[in-house]
């Protein structure tokens, strides 16, 4: 790109500010027509040195054309070119510069029209190519990037694009580099930014994730169901062969309802049957009850005893 340098304003007008002051001190005064010439001189020294001087920046690099042939590379700093004879073409930019681009209503490989937004870093390596090979080389990679954007497009499935952005950005920037590599452009890397589908077809998606957490969290219940089971089919086994082992899990289980108050259990006569939990009731109620009646008995003292009433006396012989 071409551009303005304040440069050359600057030479240019503190030579010919001199050179215009001779000139009228020499036209205000007769027969000084040498003072005429003298600043005639130093005007035109003034237009070539402002022509001649140019001044690049730190990240640029001038493309000097000599008689419309190039001629080499000027810059960063401060340099002169031939006037009337050499001219800058271009000023060339060598940082990272970002060049965001888009395909729209463009059709996967199943038929799905999305819309997708990139962003592109590259940078200029050789600024002789990006001057000489193509006409303007910020619109051209920006149409090559939006032309292999819409190549990927076309190649992938909506899922894989959703799922596999990095795989997306790995391809375009190895497509894009590969066609502006002839440009002397370097591709660092390519970002895809969004991707855009129709509206009716976000709700059939969203649909069809819920039915798929919901399925798999029918499928981990499942399992669960399956794991507690095969347990229990293991302690059945256990307790198979220990009956003790399960009299003991039932007699627990009866104490554990039991230890509240006001409960009320309720156990089948068979389970009574199978584990002598009537006899071993009874006894222990039978027990309990004979413990009470001894302690009231041990506890009645002599003056809780009421005294006998005397005995009548017995009829003598009259």
């Amino acid at each position: 790109m071409s551009r303005q340098n304040p440069l050359r304003y600057a030479i240019a007008f503190l030579i010919a500010l001199p050179g215009a002051l001779i000139a009228y001190a020499a036209f205000t005064t007769p027969g000084l027509s040498l003072f005429i010439g003298v600043a005639a001189v130093v005007v035109l020294a003034g237009v070539l040195a402002a022509a001649a001087m140019q001044i690049a920046d730190q990240w640029e690099k001038a493309v000097v054309l000599r008689l419309g042939r190039f001629s080499g590379l000027r810059g960063p700093g401060v340099f002169a070119i031939v006037p009337l004879v050499d001219t800058v073409a271009y000023w060339i930019d060598l940082r990272t510069i970002t060049t965001s681009f888009r395909a729209e209503k463009t059709l996967t490989r199943d038929t799905v029209p999305v819309d997708v937004e990139a962003v592109l870093f590259w940078r200029v390596r050789n600024p002789e190519k990006a001057a000489l090979e193509v006409e303007d080389y910020r619109s051209a990679i920006s149409w090559a990037a939006q032309t292999a954007l819409r190549e990927v497009i076309g190649k992938s499935n909506l899922a894989d694009m959703l799922e596999g952005r990095e795989r997306l950005d790995a391809e375009l920037q190895r497509i894009i580099d590969v066609r502006t590599e002839q440009w002397g452009i370097h591709v660092s890397s390519v970002e895809i930014r969004d991707i855009l589908i129709p509206r009716e077809l976000q709700d059939a998606m969203s649909m069809q994730a819920q039915a798929e957490r919901e399925r798999q969290a029918r499928v981990i219940l499942g399992d669960s169901e399956l794991q507690v089971a095969k347990k229990f089919e293991e302690a059945a086994k256990t307790y198979q062969d220990n009956p003790t082992a399960l009299h003991l899990r039932a007699m627990n289980m009866l104490y554990e309802g039991l230890k509240e108050k006001a409960t009320l259990v309720l156990v089948p006569a068979s389970v009574l049957d199978t584990m002598n939990l009537g006899t071993t009731l009874g006894l222990s109620a039978l027990a309990k009850s004979t413990i009470e009646g001894n302690g009231g008995g041990r506890g009645a003292t002599a003056g809780d005893e009421k005294p006998h009433p005397p005995a009548a006396p017995e009829p003598g012989p009259s």
